[in-house]
């Protein structure tokens, strides 16, 4: 396991969403999957992944489909949609932003 973060709860929420929609931008992903890459970085749980899911598909940034799978019932996939892409691209921009200024703030670089 690589160096886990365990962090406060609303910031890992903020943290998971761009995490998840990052991810996706890859490639498609069943839950279970999700959740085993992300937790080698942050703890977390099924609990917390699946509504963030449920969630990213009633607001369009994801759309989800049925494959079979050879060790048991059909897996759930998740897919991105162009809205997803959109709104990752502005996670993204909106956190290295913040990365930056935290930066600047912890690092002292910021005039007094």
């Amino acid at each position: 396991m690589k160096g886990v973060i365990t962090t406060n709860i609303q910031f890992k929420k903020g943290v998971l969403e761009l995490c998840v929609l990052s991810m996706l931008t890859r490639r498609d992903f069943y839950g279970y999957e999700i959740v085993d890459h992300i937790s080698e970085y942050i703890t977390i749980s099924e609990g917390t992944i699946y509504p963030l899911l449920r969630r990213f598909d009633k607001e369009g940034y994801v759309e989800t489909y049925l494959e079979e799978s050879t060790g048991g019932p059909a897996r759930k996939y998740y897919r991105l949609t162009a809205k997803g892409e959109e709104t990752y691209e502005e996670l993204k921009e909106e956190w290295f932003s913040f990365v930056d200024n935290v930066n600047q703030l912890v690092g002292g670089t910021v005039n007094e």
